[in-house]
């Protein structure tokens, strides 16, 4: 026969199990995806939004076009970082505007392609675009 304590404790050890099983539903702020504003002049005004796929290679092609080698100003969301590349694909070639700045990595943050970050200092990587990769920090 069963022991109503011993039932009460083994119902009550099944639902914290599968309680502690069950996955966690999102917050909306978790299920909104993460985007980078490109812009053509000045960020944050008349900028393109784009979502962040991590480690994903954005190319300016397509819908994009117009912005290939026309980005001057981006929104980087905090927490993550960004590599702008000269050429398609997501590849640095090493050959940009210095010897070994054809790419950018910008942090969270709005940015002025006139003066970014460079290997041996700031760079100006106004209007070099051709494609993005991004990634959480």
């Amino acid at each position: 026969m069963f022991n109503s304590k011993t039932l009460l404790a083994s119902t009550l050890v099944a639902v914290l199990a599968f309680a502690a099983a069950a996955p966690a539903t999102p917050s909306p702020t978790q299920e909104a995806s993460v985007t980078i504003e490109i812009c053509s002049g000045s960020c944050p005004t008349g900028g393109v939004t784009v979502p962040v796929v991590s480690d994903g290679c954005i190319n300016l092609t397509g819908g994009l076009s117009f912005l290939n080698k026309e980005i001057s100003s981006a929104v980087v969301p905090g927490g993550f970082v960004c590599t702008f590349f000269q050429d398609f694909g997501c590849i640095a070639t090493g050959t940009g505007n210095a010897p070994s700045d054809s790419e950018a990595v910008l942090t969270g943050g709005t940015w002025n392609f006139f003066s970014v970050p460079g290997l041996s200092g700031p760079i100006d990587f106004n209007d070099l675009t051709s494609s993005i990769s991004c990634s959480p920090i």
